[in-house]
């Protein structure tokens, strides 16, 4: 609902030439409820001069968008390409365009809470994600650099100093400009402070370098995912050279470890990075998808000082020992978001997994099982598993060979849990063709009857209805869950695996013609 001064302002940055030419008439404190109005109603040149003549000491993007007392709906999710480019191009006039740098207040920029989701409700339906948010705050930052060269600029402006809070994203195709703005940071009245950084398909010598300019002090998130090929010696090396004190979270990329190849000197290696790890007092996350890490979790996790809140250890080959370490670490009563997928979790470790489950249940609020061999002759038990998990939020399932008719047993039981909210189900085994064997290879994951799925889902969202649960989304995402950083970069990343490819097929030709 909307306050009376919420809808005032609407009125007032809705006539956009009035707006702009009214702003310096306007109390300083009216500038954070005619931001959002202005965010609301896209009125990009009315959000453009509200950053350019900021009066305050700082700018949170997550604040000012989230829920406030004037208007309740949270905004942070809009990743509006107009309202975003407007800001930031904003927020670089601003230090041009100002008569004395004694007259700015603003010290701090935070970019960090605005969230990339996968539907959009604002109008222009044009996003701009980290990836680009990333690429135009360098850019202007540089502009900032060559801007005296080429005009009269107030000698005063580069006494301005501004902290940039932002996520980076850094790929092949932007690493230059980002390398460059982080490189000539200190010369720079915008000084870009990366909380978070993600690399994908980047170079291994590139990522080492430019990791170090982000000053990995102020680190909270790390996220080394896809085409870095980093594996467990280079991990040693970045670990070994460089400190992270903040770090918060940990995504390490596919088979960073791969223990099937070990030898003496690995196993010192990989109790190394568990030790280096253990220095990290704040470290919560951590993610290890597509690793090899048969019998040696303890090795990794048992160093850690801090329990853990999430941990991802999807398509590991864990065995027994693994997860009896898990069930009984002082992990298991603190795991807020488990990823154990890939596991054949009822032919192998039932009741261990089932006493991780326990220890967990009180605080677990997201659960992936996903491609776990979950049949129906194992629903009864599942059920008996999850149901002292009353804080749970997600419940991710995709590829378990389950019959429509187990599917509606187990939504039954679902509707029980109060605060569920999203749950990703597979298609019924009876949908696909007698014979299908699990996991589903990519080229038959699509060939099911499409017409009878159709039919089961609108029983299983009858089943939350009748329930009073219309809260909860229900859904089939067959090549799994949407990732926002994935869909922006999607035709690089697929150039750079062609790229890989055809390396690596040049790589074998060589070796034939030697051999």
């Amino acid at each position: 609902m909307k306050s009376l001064r919420f809808i005032s302002a609407e009125a007032f940055v809705s006539n956009a030439e009035f707006a702009r030419k009214s702003l310096g008439g306007v109390a300083h404190n009216l500038f954070p409820l005619l931001f959002k109005a202005s965010y609301l109603l896209e009125q990009g040149e009315v959000l453009h001069d509200l950053v350019e003549n900021w009066p305050l000491v700082d700018l949170n993007m997550g604040k000012l968008l989230g829920t406030t007392a004037d208007y309740q709906e949270d905004l942070s999710h809009r990743t509006c390409l107009v309202c975003l480019e407007n800001c930031l191009t904003g927020l670089r006039d601003y230090v041009l365009n100002c008569p004395s740098p004694y007259t700015k207040r603003l010290k701090v920029v935070d970019l960090t809470g605005i969230k990339d989701v996968e539907v959009q409700f604002c109008e222009c339906k044009k996003t701009m994600g980290r990836w680009a948010r990333t690429q135009l705050l360098s850019k202007l930052c540089l502009e900032l650099l060559v801007y005296p060269q080429q005009t009269q600029c107030n000698p005063g402006t580069f006494e301005i100093s501004i902290d940039v809070l932002i996520d980076l994203f850094v790929t092949e195709r932007n690493y230059e400009l980002v390398a460059q703005a982080l490189l000539k940071k200190c010369h720079c009245p915008l000084k870009i402070c990366c909380v978070a950084f993600r690399s994908d398909s980047l170079a291994l010598q590139k990522f080492f370098y430019i990791i170090k300019l982000t000053d990995p002090s102020l680190l909270r998130k790390l996220e080394i995912v896809h085409n870095v090929r980093l594996e467990m010696q280079h991990l040693e090396m970045l670990l070994n050279s460089i400190h992270f004190p903040h770090l918060m979270s940990l995504t390490l990329p596919a088979r960073t470890f791969n223990v099937q190849r070990f030898t003496a000197t690995d196993e010192e290696m990989l109790a190394n990075i568990g030790e280096k790890m253990g220095e990290m007092t704040q470290l919560t996350e951590l993610s290890v998808p597509f690793s090899i890490l048969t019998g040696r979790i303890h090795k990794l996790l048992s160093p850690l000082k801090t329990p853990l809140k999430m941990l991802d250890v999807s398509n590991c080959s864990l065995n027994h020992a693994d997860m009896a370490y898990l069930a009984n670490s002082f992990h298991a009563n603190h795991l807020e978001a488990l990823d154990l997928s890939g596991h054949n979790i009822p032919d192998l470790y039932p009741l261990t997994f089932f006493k991780l489950l326990s220890h967990s249940s009180a605080v677990l609020r997201s659960l992936t099982l996903e491609d776990c061999n979950i049949q129906d002759t194992h629903v009864n038990m599942l059920i008996l598993g999850l149901s002292p998990c009353q804080k749970l939020q997600e419940f991710r399932f995709l590829g378990n060979p389950l019959s429509s008719r187990a599917l509606k047993r187990l939504f039954t039981f679902l509707c029980e849990l109060p605060r569920l909210e999203n749950v990703e189900f597979p298609v019924p085994r009876d949908c696909y063709p007698a014979g299908i064997t699990y996991p589903i290879d990519d080229a038959s994951l699509c060939r099911f009857d499409h017409q009878k799925y159709e039919s089961v889902a609108e029983e299983l969202n009858l089943i939350l209805l009748q329930a009073n649960r219309e809260d909860v989304k229900a859904s089939t995402p067959l090549f799994g869950s949407y990732d926002a950083a994935v869909q922006e970069t999607n035709n690089e990343l697929g150039t750079y695996l062609i790229k890989s490819f055809k390396e690596t097929l040049e790589k074998f030709t060589r070796l034939d013609a030697m051999s």
